[in-house]
Protein backbone atom coordinates (compact mmCIF):
# COMPACT_ATOMS: atom_id res chain seq x y z
CA UNK A 1 0.00 0.00 0.00
CA UNK A 2 1.29 3.43 -0.95
CA UNK A 3 0.80 6.28 1.53
CA UNK A 4 0.53 9.65 -0.19
CA UNK A 5 -0.06 13.08 1.31
CA UNK A 6 0.47 15.41 -1.65
CA UNK A 7 -2.42 16.00 -4.10
CA UNK A 8 -0.25 16.06 -7.22
CA UNK A 9 1.55 12.89 -6.16
CA UNK A 10 -1.84 11.24 -5.67
CA UNK A 11 -3.01 12.24 -9.13
CA UNK A 12 0.24 11.01 -10.67
CA UNK A 13 -0.16 7.65 -8.89
CA UNK A 14 -3.79 7.24 -9.99
CA UNK A 15 -3.38 8.39 -13.60
CA UNK A 16 -5.19 5.94 -15.89
CA UNK A 17 -7.10 4.29 -13.01
CA UNK A 18 -10.65 4.89 -14.22
CA UNK A 19 -12.40 2.30 -12.03
CA UNK A 20 -11.10 3.41 -8.62
CA UNK A 21 -13.32 2.94 -5.56
CA UNK A 22 -12.89 5.51 -2.79
CA UNK A 23 -13.59 5.36 0.95
CA UNK A 24 -13.02 8.64 2.84
CA UNK A 25 -12.50 8.34 6.61
CA UNK A 26 -11.28 10.33 9.59
CA UNK A 27 -9.18 7.42 10.81
CA UNK A 28 -9.37 5.50 14.09
CA UNK A 29 -10.58 2.63 11.95
CA UNK A 30 -12.85 -0.13 13.24
CA UNK A 31 -14.73 -3.02 11.67
CA UNK A 32 -17.35 -0.63 10.28
CA UNK A 33 -14.73 1.20 8.23
CA UNK A 34 -13.15 -2.05 7.07
CA UNK A 35 -16.53 -3.28 5.84
CA UNK A 36 -16.64 -0.16 3.63
CA UNK A 37 -13.28 -1.14 2.13
CA UNK A 38 -14.62 -4.61 1.32
CA UNK A 39 -17.77 -3.17 -0.26
CA UNK A 40 -15.65 -0.75 -2.29
CA UNK A 41 -13.65 -3.71 -3.61
CA UNK A 42 -16.89 -5.20 -4.99
CA UNK A 43 -17.65 -2.05 -6.98
CA UNK A 44 -14.28 -0.88 -8.27
CA UNK A 45 -10.56 -1.45 -8.50
CA UNK A 46 -8.23 -0.33 -7.03
CA UNK A 47 -9.48 0.76 -3.60
CA UNK A 48 -8.36 4.17 -2.36
CA UNK A 49 -8.85 5.19 1.28
CA UNK A 50 -8.26 8.55 2.87
CA UNK A 51 -7.63 9.59 6.44
CA UNK A 52 -8.19 13.24 7.26
CA UNK A 53 -9.69 14.76 10.40
CA UNK A 54 -11.53 17.67 8.83
CA UNK A 55 -11.47 20.78 10.98
CA UNK A 56 -14.19 22.44 8.89
CA UNK A 57 -16.92 20.09 10.16
CA UNK A 58 -16.18 20.53 13.87
CA UNK A 59 -17.90 23.25 15.87
CA UNK A 60 -15.95 25.49 18.28
CA UNK A 61 -16.95 23.38 21.30
CA UNK A 62 -16.61 19.96 19.64
CA UNK A 63 -13.90 17.33 19.89
CA UNK A 64 -11.50 18.17 17.02
CA UNK A 65 -8.40 18.23 19.22
CA UNK A 66 -9.20 15.05 21.13
CA UNK A 67 -10.68 13.11 18.20
CA UNK A 68 -8.86 9.73 18.33
CA UNK A 69 -5.93 9.52 15.92
CA UNK A 70 -4.42 6.03 15.50
CA UNK A 71 -2.53 6.31 12.22
CA UNK A 72 -0.07 3.41 12.55
CA UNK A 73 -2.79 0.95 13.57
CA UNK A 74 -5.00 2.26 10.75
CA UNK A 75 -2.26 1.68 8.18
CA UNK A 76 -1.87 -1.92 9.35
CA UNK A 77 -5.61 -2.58 9.00
CA UNK A 78 -5.81 -1.03 5.53
CA UNK A 79 -2.83 -3.05 4.32
CA UNK A 80 -4.58 -6.24 5.43
CA UNK A 81 -7.65 -5.21 3.41
CA UNK A 82 -5.57 -4.80 0.27
CA UNK A 83 -6.07 -1.06 -0.09
CA UNK A 84 -3.95 0.26 -2.98
CA UNK A 85 -3.38 3.87 -1.85
CA UNK A 86 -3.95 5.65 1.43
CA UNK A 87 -4.34 9.38 0.86
CA UNK A 88 -3.34 10.98 4.17
CA UNK A 89 -2.99 14.71 3.59
CA UNK A 90 -2.01 17.18 6.27
CA UNK A 91 -4.12 20.31 6.68
CA UNK A 92 -1.45 22.17 4.68
CA UNK A 93 -1.77 19.60 1.87
CA UNK A 94 -5.55 19.76 1.60
CA UNK A 95 -6.00 23.42 2.55
CA UNK A 96 -2.78 25.12 1.38
CA UNK A 97 -4.64 28.41 1.66
CA UNK A 98 -7.76 29.32 3.66
CA UNK A 99 -10.73 27.40 2.25
CA UNK A 100 -12.86 30.44 1.45
CA UNK A 101 -15.06 28.65 -1.08
CA UNK A 102 -17.52 26.41 0.75
CA UNK A 103 -20.37 24.10 -0.31
CA UNK A 104 -23.64 24.91 1.44
CA UNK A 105 -26.34 22.20 1.29
CA UNK A 106 -29.98 23.30 0.83
CA UNK A 107 -31.57 24.59 4.02
CA UNK A 108 -34.48 22.11 4.03
CA UNK A 109 -32.02 19.21 4.20
CA UNK A 110 -28.86 20.67 5.68
CA UNK A 111 -30.36 22.66 8.56
CA UNK A 112 -32.57 19.91 10.07
CA UNK A 113 -31.71 17.08 12.47
CA UNK A 114 -27.87 17.01 12.62
CA UNK A 115 -27.72 20.38 10.88
CA UNK A 116 -29.89 21.98 13.57
CA UNK A 117 -27.74 20.76 16.44
CA UNK A 118 -24.37 21.06 14.68
CA UNK A 119 -24.48 24.33 12.71
CA UNK A 120 -21.97 24.37 9.87
CA UNK A 121 -21.37 20.62 10.09
CA UNK A 122 -22.73 19.72 6.68
CA UNK A 123 -21.06 22.70 5.03
CA UNK A 124 -17.76 21.33 6.34
CA UNK A 125 -18.60 17.78 5.23
CA UNK A 126 -19.68 18.81 1.72
CA UNK A 127 -16.65 21.03 1.23
CA UNK A 128 -14.12 18.36 2.21
CA UNK A 129 -15.90 15.55 0.34
CA UNK A 130 -16.09 17.62 -2.84
CA UNK A 131 -12.38 18.38 -2.51
CA UNK A 132 -11.44 14.75 -1.81
CA UNK A 133 -13.49 13.56 -4.79
CA UNK A 134 -11.70 16.14 -6.93
CA UNK A 135 -8.34 14.82 -5.71
CA UNK A 136 -9.08 11.11 -6.14
CA UNK A 137 -11.53 11.24 -9.07
CA UNK A 138 -12.96 7.78 -8.36
CA UNK A 139 -15.64 5.88 -10.25
CA UNK A 140 -17.47 5.02 -7.01
CA UNK A 141 -17.32 6.20 -3.41
CA UNK A 142 -18.68 4.35 -0.37
CA UNK A 143 -20.44 5.99 2.59
CA UNK A 144 -22.08 4.31 5.58
CA UNK A 145 -25.81 4.50 6.30
CA UNK A 146 -25.09 5.15 9.97
CA UNK A 147 -24.62 8.79 8.90
CA UNK A 148 -27.96 8.68 7.09
CA UNK A 149 -28.43 12.39 6.53
CA UNK A 150 -24.81 12.84 5.47
CA UNK A 151 -25.17 10.06 2.88
CA UNK A 152 -28.26 11.73 1.43
CA UNK A 153 -26.64 15.17 1.28
CA UNK A 154 -23.48 13.86 -0.40
CA UNK A 155 -25.49 11.89 -2.93
CA UNK A 156 -27.56 14.96 -3.84
CA UNK A 157 -24.46 17.18 -3.97
CA UNK A 158 -22.84 14.84 -6.49
CA UNK A 159 -26.06 14.75 -8.54
CA UNK A 160 -26.48 18.54 -8.66
CA UNK A 161 -22.82 19.23 -9.47
CA UNK A 162 -22.83 16.42 -12.09
CA UNK A 163 -19.86 14.77 -10.40
CA UNK A 164 -19.26 11.45 -12.22
CA UNK A 165 -19.09 9.34 -9.06
CA UNK A 166 -21.57 6.65 -8.00
CA UNK A 167 -22.29 6.93 -4.28
CA UNK A 168 -22.63 3.44 -2.76
CA UNK A 169 -24.48 3.14 0.58
CA UNK A 170 -23.16 0.66 3.14
CA UNK A 171 -25.23 -0.92 5.90
CA UNK A 172 -24.41 0.00 9.50
CA UNK A 173 -22.07 -2.44 11.23
CA UNK A 174 -23.00 -3.20 14.83
CA UNK A 175 -21.46 -4.83 17.87
CA UNK A 176 -23.00 -8.11 19.05
CA UNK A 177 -25.36 -6.24 21.39
CA UNK A 178 -26.54 -3.96 18.56
CA UNK A 179 -24.60 -0.76 19.24
CA UNK A 180 -23.58 0.91 15.98
CA UNK A 181 -19.79 0.93 15.65
CA UNK A 182 -18.29 4.41 15.93
CA UNK A 183 -14.88 5.89 16.68
CA UNK A 184 -16.55 7.93 19.42
CA UNK A 185 -17.64 4.76 21.25
CA UNK A 186 -14.12 4.75 22.66
CA UNK A 187 -15.05 7.74 24.81
CA UNK A 188 -17.64 5.66 26.73
CA UNK A 189 -16.91 4.36 30.22
CA UNK A 190 -17.65 0.70 30.98
CA UNK A 191 -21.01 1.64 32.53
CA UNK A 192 -21.89 3.96 29.64
CA UNK A 193 -20.98 1.30 27.09
CA UNK A 194 -23.43 -1.10 28.75
CA UNK A 195 -26.13 1.60 28.67
CA UNK A 196 -25.40 2.69 25.09
CA UNK A 197 -27.24 -0.29 23.60
CA UNK A 198 -30.50 1.29 24.83
CA UNK A 199 -30.42 3.64 21.84
CA UNK A 200 -30.87 0.94 19.19
CA UNK A 201 -33.33 -0.92 21.42
CA UNK A 202 -35.42 2.24 21.63
CA UNK A 203 -35.31 2.67 17.84
CA UNK A 204 -36.54 -0.90 17.46
CA UNK A 205 -39.45 -0.12 19.81
CA UNK A 206 -40.32 2.90 17.65
CA UNK A 207 -40.10 0.73 14.54
CA UNK A 208 -42.51 -1.82 16.04
CA UNK A 209 -45.03 0.89 16.97
CA UNK A 210 -44.97 2.32 13.45
CA UNK A 211 -45.41 -1.12 11.90
CA UNK A 212 -48.16 -1.98 14.36
CA UNK A 213 -51.04 -0.25 12.65
CA UNK A 214 -52.45 2.84 10.97
CA UNK A 215 -50.28 5.80 11.91
CA UNK A 216 -51.14 9.50 11.73
CA UNK A 217 -48.83 12.54 12.02
CA UNK A 218 -50.25 13.08 15.52
CA UNK A 219 -49.45 9.50 16.50
CA UNK A 220 -45.91 9.93 15.19
CA UNK A 221 -45.41 13.02 17.36
CA UNK A 222 -46.65 11.05 20.36
CA UNK A 223 -44.25 8.15 19.64
CA UNK A 224 -41.35 10.61 19.28
CA UNK A 225 -42.20 12.34 22.59
CA UNK A 226 -42.45 9.02 24.43
CA UNK A 227 -39.08 7.91 23.06
CA UNK A 228 -37.42 11.19 24.06
CA UNK A 229 -38.88 10.93 27.57
CA UNK A 230 -37.72 7.33 27.87
CA UNK A 231 -34.13 8.26 27.01
CA UNK A 232 -34.18 11.29 29.30
CA UNK A 233 -35.45 9.18 32.20
CA UNK A 234 -32.38 6.94 31.81
CA UNK A 235 -29.99 9.88 32.13
CA UNK A 236 -29.40 10.59 28.43
CA UNK A 237 -29.56 14.08 26.92
CA UNK A 238 -31.30 13.56 23.57
CA UNK A 239 -31.06 16.09 20.75
CA UNK A 240 -33.74 14.42 18.64
CA UNK A 241 -35.60 11.22 17.93
CA UNK A 242 -37.44 11.81 14.70
CA UNK A 243 -39.46 9.73 12.25
CA UNK A 244 -38.98 11.03 8.71
CA UNK A 245 -39.48 10.05 5.09
CA UNK A 246 -36.51 8.18 3.68
CA UNK A 247 -36.55 10.04 0.38
CA UNK A 248 -36.05 13.59 1.72
CA UNK A 249 -36.00 13.43 5.57
CA UNK A 250 -39.10 15.62 5.82
CA UNK A 251 -42.05 14.71 8.02
CA UNK A 252 -44.69 12.54 6.37
CA UNK A 253 -48.19 13.87 5.76
CA UNK A 254 -51.27 11.86 6.63
CA UNK A 255 -51.86 10.88 2.98
CA UNK A 256 -48.24 9.77 2.62
CA UNK A 257 -48.52 7.64 5.74
CA UNK A 258 -51.71 6.03 4.44
CA UNK A 259 -49.96 5.18 1.17
CA UNK A 260 -47.17 3.38 3.05
CA UNK A 261 -44.45 5.99 2.56
CA UNK A 262 -41.04 4.51 3.41
CA UNK A 263 -39.80 5.90 6.73
CA UNK A 264 -36.67 6.04 8.85
CA UNK A 265 -36.27 6.90 12.53
CA UNK A 266 -33.16 8.90 13.37
CA UNK A 267 -31.71 9.72 16.78
CA UNK A 268 -28.89 11.67 18.37
CA UNK A 269 -28.27 11.82 22.12
CA UNK A 270 -25.51 12.42 24.61
CA UNK A 271 -24.60 9.72 27.10
CA UNK A 272 -22.28 11.34 29.60
CA UNK A 273 -19.98 13.43 27.41
CA UNK A 274 -20.30 11.22 24.33
CA UNK A 275 -22.75 12.05 21.56
CA UNK A 276 -24.11 8.98 19.76
CA UNK A 277 -26.19 8.86 16.58
CA UNK A 278 -28.10 5.99 15.03
CA UNK A 279 -31.01 5.27 12.72
CA UNK A 280 -33.29 2.45 11.66
CA UNK A 281 -35.23 2.15 8.43
CA UNK A 282 -38.88 1.21 8.84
Amino acid sequence: MKIISNIQDLRDQLRGQNRAAFVPTMGNLHEGHLSLMRLAKQHGDPVIASIFVNRLQFGPNEDFDKYPRTFEADVEKLEKEGVYVLFAPTEKDLYPEPQEYRVEPPHDLGAILEGEFRPGFFQGVCTVVLKLLSCVQPKVAVFGKKDYQQLMIIRQMCHQFAIPVDIIPAETIRAEDGLALSSRNGYLSTEERAEAVQLIQLLKQVQEKILGGNISPEEILKIEREALNQLTSRGWKPDYISIRKRKDLLSATDSELQSNEKLVVLAAAKLGKTRLIDNLEI
